[in-house]
């Protein structure tokens, strides 16, 4: 074995990290140490009534040992194992009440951090002092504190065993300081670790932040790139006719501007969600199919010709499923616009129980490879539909291309 590889639990900052832990814990041990030399010492005295020591030592006993079963105190240890022990431990997930596991598991890595932080300063106090007074003796410093005394077998004027004791003990702390601090590190995920309540709460928080991530990755995808299709179109449009049609171009620019206008609106909304520190929505109006008609007309005065058939009144659907049928009529457009020729026929039918859309133009240029696959905007339907339970077809169709969704919802609602 390498000289170097006996030293390095001595001189390796986790060491010393995991110390000031041990160091910690004494230093929280200390209010129980001095409480129990106070009842010790009125045990000791005849003149104090027994009964009055023992029923004040079991009060004092039941409130010293309630914080170790609470929350705070395990939320601090974490932060600390965290923090000087290096362990990757999870908060405790909020507003979620520990069980009687978790609180055991935490009172007794509590108990033992404790003690094994007692007994680390007792050794700081007692066993370093000697030992630094035996090495002093080498390098004649009468400290007198050895004097004519015997350490077992030895006397103060055996300096150089005494030497040779106080580095055995200096080192001999060093390595069961590193002991005690490893033995620490893998024991806090056991006792300090989440339990399997938790550990579902936290899954379930964590996927509520994907889904709410892929939510406004859709919103910033159908809002942002409808306006610059539309906007690309127009200003195309607008360049061919630049001398011939003044009246176009200004139109253009008009249907430029407010598409920009509302893609800002529909940015500042999800900047608006991603500031927010507690997750709460900010107050910002959302689409919905009452705002179709302005849909289709900006659509066509892209160029992009719409036929619109409509059955039942949109304002009859729930506020989610309107949102959505919005989302996906706003993506199918665009996909016609960008991809597609000639005019899109939009159907759409509401039930007692469902919307029903449907979305169908000619094909244009080529698309990928495998269309059935489709982008993002694609994928951003297929998610949509799948979380309202619903049901989507997209694809070619002939030489059409087709979208068809179903958007269930409970009947009356």
């Amino acid at each position: 074995m390498k000289p170097r590889t006996v030293v390095a639990p001595l001189v390796a900052a986790s060491t010393w990290r995991r110390g000031v832990f041990l160091l910690l814990g004494g230093v929280l041990a200390l209010p129980y140490v001095l409480l129990a030399v106070a009842f010790a010492q009125m045990l000791s005295r005849s003149d104090v009534p027994r009964p009055l020591v023992l029923a004040l030592l079991g009060v004092a006993a039941t409130i010293a040992a309630v914080p170790v079963f609470l929350d705070g105190p395990r939320a601090l240890e974490i932060a600390a194992a965290r923090t000087l022990l290096g362990v990757d431990l999870p908060d405790p997930a909020p507003g979620h009440a520990a069980d009687r596991e978790t609180r055991l598991r935490s009172a007794l890595w509590i108990g033992l951090h404790l003690i094994s932080g007692g007994l680390v300063v007792a050794a700081l106090f007692s066993a370093v002092p000697m030992a630094l007074a035996f090495i002093g003796q080498q390098f004649g410093l009468d400290t007198q504190m050895t004097g004519g005394d015997r350490f077992g077998p030895l006397d103060g004027r055996d300096t150089g065993w005494l030497t040779v004791a106080g580095v055995v003990v200096l080192v001999a702390l060093g390595y069961a300081v590193a002991g005690l601090g490893a033995l620490a590190v893998s024991m806090a995920p056991v006792l300090l670790g989440p339990a399997p309540a938790e550990r579902i709460a936290a899954l379930e928080a964590r996927a509520t932040r994907l889904a709410e991530r892929n939510r406004l990755a859709r919103e910033l995808h159908d809002s942002v790139g409808h306006a610059l299709t539309v906007a690309t179109l127009q200003a195309g449009a607008a360049r061919e006719l630049l001398d011939r049609d003044p009246e176009f171009v200004r139109r253009a620019l008009g249907a430029i501007e407010e598409a920009g206008r509302r893609a800002m609106d529909d940015l500042d909304h999800v900047l608006g969600l991603l500031r927010e520190p507690d997750g709460r929505p900010a107050p910002a109006p959302q689409r919905t199919l009452a705002d179709l008609d302005r849909l289709v007309a900006d659509t066509r005065a892209a160029g992009l010709p719409v036929d619109v058939r409509r059955t039942g009144d949109p304002a009859d659907l729930p506020a989610a499923v309107s949102r959505e049928g919005y989302r996906i009529v706003q993506e199918g457009l665009t996909n016609a616009a960008r991809y597609g020729r000639g005019p899109v026929a939009l159907r759409l039918d509401v039930h007692a129980d469902a919307l029903e859309l449907e979305l169908d133009n000619a094909l244009g240029r080529p698309r990928r490879a495998d269309p059935g696959r489709g982008g993002r905007g694609l994928d951003g339907m297929r998610e949509r539909v799948l979380l309202l339970g619903g049901r989507l077809t997209v694809g070619p169709d002939g030489d059409r291309w087709r979208i068809r969704a179903r958007l269930p919802f409970e009947e009356g609602r």
